[in-house]
């Protein structure tokens, strides 16, 4: 059976690779089609897609609720389960999360490979059904603790699934677009639970009902995303030509399966049905996009955004807001951020809107230092801190928040794109788990000033990254942006 599929996906080779020119040329040619078949037969429908791509996105909005959900409910949760004043115990349970979806990013690459992406995707719903169940009715911390371990895992392992999915899934004209939804749900779990949270410091046990409430959509995904299509590359790794056509013409239309399936085997160098080794992430011709993406998430959390989100509640109390009516104020500016980020991912490109992404944070980094020194009145130094403060959630919204995901996704040859999404997915949540620890010893030994000028160096070290290394895909294939990417064996 594997020698059939073999011999299947050689014809398709042996057919498509005539159509190649000689001396591809990198990055001025990404975006050109040899045989002009996509300008031919004009773009598939942007409608087909769509609903598989919302049903994913239900694992970006259940991993932002669960980033949020303990906001607003971790003081009552605290008084119920008898841990009230122990920082430790709150840290555990905002922590143990992040352990767990540090577990679950790492096994996603080798999970989504195995068993496929919408298996993937129930997976991922699984732990977080069992952990908001857990946490909905214990009654010690303890299981609390293990209740937030299972949400984590599946947490860990929805985005990256999430990004691969949507980026295999989408066509090329519109895949900016699409990839933004991904941080648009986030934005929305984010939202959803701090609204959902308010009533919790006046109602007794009112934040049993918000973990209850996240388990819909856990149970949401899993159920539909039986009914939704496969990724066709996946299939295609898997020598499935089959069903490859099958749900291209379900995703893309039926004119437009011959083209897509020629254009998934250009890229087919080698044998893809052979598993890929953890080692060959780090040698060889595989080491540049590897190190690309890791590189990107690492600077992503040492732009200072995560220290921005923790002191939010601060900064509004300074100013006289309550901390619920600041804490939405940011999630909306990020929500806003998000959509503008969707509307201009196809046109500026990926690399534009990364650019003056960072820039803007560096800028917004300066004014939060800035606000800092004792010499300004404190009326300045409030609105200066806010203004800051908003103006790096609005800007990273714009691109680093967004951007990442999908650039990776599509940068990562298809023999290894689950895999090394793993490994990036795991370098942001180990970078995100020491800013996390070390920023608040950080700011009694260094000072607000000092450490938001190193936020702020990051950022402008992001925007020399991302202008040497980061190529423009906006409007490519992921075959044309593979090719140019990864070099000949």
């Amino acid at each position: 059976m594997r020698g059939r599929q073999r011999d299947t996906i050689l014809m398709y080779k042996r057919a498509s690779s005539k159509e190649y020119p000689n001396g591809f040329d990198r990055e001025q040619n990404l975006g050109r089609s040899p045989n002009g078949l996509w300008k031919d037969i004009g773009n598939p429908s942007w409608k087909r897609p769509l609903p598989h791509i919302l049903v994913a996105t239900l694992s970006s909005l259940l991993f932002g609720y669960h980033l949020g959900v303990v906001n607003e409910t971790l003081e009552s949760i605290s008084l119920d389960l008898g841990f009230s004043g122990s920082t430790l115990a709150e840290g555990l349970v905002v922590s143990t999360c992040l352990g767990g979806a540090f577990l679950g990013s790492l096994f996603s690459g080798w999970i989504a490979d195995g068993l496929g992406r919408r298996r993937a995707f129930q997976l991922c719903a699984l732990p977080m059904i069992i952990g908001a169940s857990l946490s909905a009715t214990t009654s010690t911390l303890g299981g609390m603790l293990i209740g937030r371990l299972f949400v984590g895992t599946g947490m860990g392992l929805g985005p990256p699934v999430a990004a691969l999915y949507v980026a295999e899934v989408s066509p090329a004209f519109i895949r900016g677009t699409y990839g933004s939804f991904t941080q648009i749900a986030t934005c929305l779990g984010l939202i959803g639970a701090l609204f959902i949270g308010i009533p919790a410091k006046d109602v007794p046990s009112w934040w049993r009902v918000c973990f209850w409430v996240s388990a819909i959509p856990a149970s949401l995904l899993a159920i539909l995303m039986e009914f939704s299509a496969e990724s066709p590359h996946w299939l295609f790794k898997r020598g499935r030509i089959a069903e490859t056509e099958e749900e291209l013409e379900k995703l893309w239309g039926a004119s437009h399966v011959k083209s897509a399936v020629a254009e998934l085997s250009k890229s087919e160098r080698g044998d893809e049905l052979d598993a890929v080794k953890f080692s060959e992430l780090f040698y060889g011709r595989h080491v540049r996009v590897v190190f690309i993406g890791s590189a990107l998430f690492a600077l992503q959390q040492l732009s200072g955004i995560n220290a921005v989100f923790f002191f939010s509640s601060t900064v509004f109390k300074n100013a006289g807001v309550p901390s619920d009516i600041g804490n939405m104020c940011v999630g909306i500016v990020n929500l806003s951020g998000s959509f503008i980020a969707m509307i201009l991912m196809d046109k500026l490109g990926r690399k534009m809107l990364l650019l003056w992404s960072f820039f803007g944070m560096a800028v917004a980094m300066g004014l939060q230092g800035i606000a800092a020194c004792t010499f300004l009145s404190s009326s300045r130094r409030v609105y200066l801190s806010i203004g800051g403060m908003l103006l790096s959630v609005m800007t990273f919204s714009l691109g680093a928040g967004p951007v990442p995901g999908l650039l990776l996704s599509e940068i990562f040859p298809s023999r290894i794109r689950a895999k090394a999404m793993a490994v990036c997915m795991a370098v942001h949540w180990v970078i995100n788990f020491f800013v996390g620890l070390l920023f608040l010893q950080l700011l009694e030994l260094l000072g607000p000033q000092i450490l938001y000028t190193i936020f702020a160096t990051f950022c402008l070290m992001a925007v020399a990254f991302v202008k040497k290394t980061v190529v423009e895909t906006k409007g490519k294939t992921l075959q044309e942006i593979e090719i140019a990417l990864l070099p000949s064996d």
